[in-house]
């Protein structure tokens, strides 16, 4: 037997914070499904670098181009604004050690803050486009801004698509799987799956891949 959810919010369905349900669809939670996290590097219209702790994407693209699709990311944030005046951002990617740190940024995010500072970070410069770069991610994407959608029409998050100009890997990690998958590698965002039998919540998980096969 399958569980059916419609696109109307089910009522028994109980949330894990009070905006919960007027951030996110109940669809997220509803599948649950994994994505890697990262950071957004910015810069602020005041000169100041900018950090956004994401998800929500995937990176794709043909033997022409290839670009960061970033979903859900919300208008009324530095980085979106960012993003549209400068044209560019980097992606950065950290281990999970760096957790704590990335959500430190998310703490001390006003205008004339210094988010690298706030997470411990360095900045190094960007090769390609006018973006900070986080010098402690082991894997970074310069991008230029391809396209902008706002996917529901209500003006609430967009759809960002980035074409990837120039691509920094950390030597360490620069030959086969050993570094990037596991501990030391790119971290995962696990949506809270609701009880879709009781309609409770459960808290978001991180999360690092274990590789069980080789294709």
């Amino acid at each position: 037997m399958k569980i059916e959810i419609g696109k109307e919010f089910p009522q028994y369905f109980k949330a894990l914070y009070p905006e919960e349900f007027e951030l996110f669809s109940h669809f997220e939670v509803t599948a649950g499904i994994p994505t890697v996290l990262f950071a957004v590097t910015t810069w602020k219209e005041n000169g100041k670098p900018n950090v956004c702790f994401h998800s929500w994407s995937c990176f794709h693209g043909d033997k022409t181009a290839f670009f960061a699709v970033m979903g859900n990311l919300y208008q009324h944030t530095h980085t979106y604004a960012n993003i549209k005046r400068e044209q560019c951002f980097c992606v950065n990617f950290l281990p999970i050690s760096y957790y704590d740190n990335l959500v430190d940024t998310i703490h001390c995010n006003e205008m004339d803050d210094d988010e690298f500072a706030a997470g411990g970070f360095t900045i190094d410069s960007a090769k390609a486009v006018h973006a900070p770069v986080i010098h402690e991610a082991f894997l970074s994407m310069e991008c230029t801004l391809k396209e902008i959608q706002d996917l529901s029409g209500a003006g609430i998050t967009a759809m960002v698509i980035g074409q990837v100009q120039h691509i920094s890997v950390e030597e360490s990690y620069a030959q086969g799987y050993r570094q990037r998958y596991g501990k030391d590698g790119f971290m995962m965002l696990i949506p809270a799956p609701q009880d879709l039998v009781t309609g409770e919540p459960n808290k978001s998980a991180i999360a690092t891949v274990h590789i069980e096969k080789y294709d």
